[in-house]
Formats: structure tokens, sequence, C-alpha cells
């Protein structure tokens, strides 16, 4: 079947736009909306961010699926904003914790608007059987590739783990994504977009948020490994945003970092590494291609 190709050569810029997204802290975006459990999950995405890609990528109506919902932020804030929106989620302990805070959150009809399912983002056409071709958007934050997990300074200053083990990499389960590492990162990441390239209909669109973090010092360019795999499996690149996690006052940033990412950067600095706090998130709107003939 004839597709449009998307034309792009190293000349021509994806546009470029900045969001503040985090005017208020994001404990005080999820307070009274969000279960005091959902502090538990380590890659949690602002709900102002969510908001503004869905308000950029989608209307009233649409089908919006998570594939990584987490904790279903992205749920919450769809179905406020009255789009239909389906999680899928791995680990069963955050499927229950995203069903408690579509209960609190919403109001009778915006949550018939939104389910969450458990399953593997892997295999998400096989959880998602109906849905081929029906999504109108895609958004996920997938694990950033290196250790994450919840701080826990108090246990650090008395001389045990920086991270409460049940906390890290988001499982217990070896096989889960957020395990991966680099060759093994990448085969899964891009089964999980092979999948959502499958569900989305012909001129929809993926939104991914990413970070680039640090592994033993060495960055790692999530944002151009995620557009190396979108790309390979049939997306093309369509705009770049950056999502800052620091207020905008007065036309200076005021970051919030945690406090691992200050530990790591004083540490780093004072050994002449010339690191500095990453304050923002990438977010990348990637379109499948639409069929000519339609």
């Amino acid at each position: 079947m004839a597709t449009q190709p998307f034309a792009t050569t190293e000349s021509e810029a994806v546009p470029l736009a900045v969001w503040a997204c985090a005017q208020t802290t994001a404990r005080w975006q999820r307070a009274g909306r969000y279960v005091p459990e959902s502090t538990r999950h380590p890659g949690k995405m602002l709900p102002e961010l969510a908001r503004r890609i869905l308000l950029a990528y989608s209307k009233p109506g649409d089908i919006v699926v998570d594939p990584m919902c987490g904790i279903g932020t992205t749920l919450v804030e769809a179905a406020t904003l009255d789009r239909r929106c389906i999680g899928v989620e791995l680990e069963e302990r955050w499927v229950a914790i995203t069903r408690a805070n579509l209960g609190h959150a919403l109001p009778a009809r915006q949550r018939r608007l939104a389910d969450v399912r458990p399953g593997d983002a892997r295999s998400l056409a096989s959880v998602l059987k109906g849905f081929r071709g029906r999504i109108d958007l895609i958004l996920m934050s997938p694990p950033y590739a290196c250790a994450a997990g919840v701080i826990d300074k108090r246990a650090w200053l008395r001389g045990r783990r920086l991270c409460d083990v049940s906390t890290l990499n988001y499982s217990t389960d070896p096989d889960n994504v957020g395990h991966a590492r680099g060759a093994h990162y990448h085969a899964a990441m891009a089964a999980v977009y092979a999948q959502c390239f499958a569900l989305l209909r012909p001129g929809a669109l993926l939104v991914t948020v990413t970070k680039n973090m640090r592994h033993r010092g060495r960055l790692i360019d999530l944002a151009s490994i995620t557009i190396e795999l979108a790309g390979g499996a049939g997306f093309g690149y369509l705009q770049h945003n950056i999502a800052l996690h620091a207020g905008v006052r007065h036309r200076a940033l005021v970051s919030r970092p945690s406090f691992w990412q200050l530990n790591q950067t004083e540490r780093a600095r004072r050994s002449g590494l010339p690191l500095h706090l990453i304050a923002h998130e990438d977010v990348l709107a990637f379109r499948k291609a639409v069929d000519v003939h339609e």
C-alpha cells in the first residue's frame, strides 16, 4: 500500500519549542488529585506536561494510549480533557495505583472514558486487540536506560541505601524494560515502537517524553536514541519540544533538582568535570505516514 514518505534532509530543521511545565512543583501539581501511594513510582510524568501534550496533539473524543502508563498520569489528564484513554502497564502494583488515581481524580462521567489493562508494551497490539489502526495519539515516557529509584535522603544520611530497593527500575522483574541497558534497551524499545506503529491510524501521532541521563559519568543521549528507534519503526520525526522542569521567574530559571542530582553534580565538579544540572525533558513528536490513496 502506497504511503506518503517523509522527505527530510540534514539542512531541514525540526521545529523546536520550549514549554514551561514546572511553574509549580510536581508535588503541588499532584496535590489532592493523585493518591499518596503515587510517590512510590520513580518516573512520574508532570501532570502539567501531560496536559500540554494532550492539548497540543489531540482533541476531545480522540483515543489516547499510554503503553507504559505507570501511575496513570496520562489517563487522568486525558480523561479530564474528555479524551478516551487506555493505559497498559506491566506491573500489577502500578495498575492498582492507576485505578486508584482514576477513581480519586475523576467524576463518574470522565472515569468512564479511562481504562487500564495489565500487559507488556512489547505486545501492545495483542493487549489492545480491536484497536489496530484506530488510535489517534500514543503518549509515553519510556524508561531512561539507567538506574531509577525513589530517593530516601534520610536513609542515606543514616548510612543506608539512597534508594529503596523496591523502587529501583520500576520493578523487581529483570525482564521489565526498566532494567534494560545498551543493546538490550534498544531492542526492547524498537519492539515497543513497532507495536505503536501498528496501533496508530495513518497520520496519527506518537509522542515520547525522554530525558538525557548519565551512567557512570557518561551521558546517555536518549533523545537521539529515541529518534533513531522511532524512525526505524517507520515514523517521521515531526517536532522537538523542551519541557522545562524549572520555574521561569523574571527571565531566569529556578531549578528544582533532586537531592541525588545535586549530590552527583557537586561530586563531578569537585573532580573537575564541568557537569550541569539537567532541568528539562525532551518531548519528541512523530507521525505515522498517511496513505496517499485515502
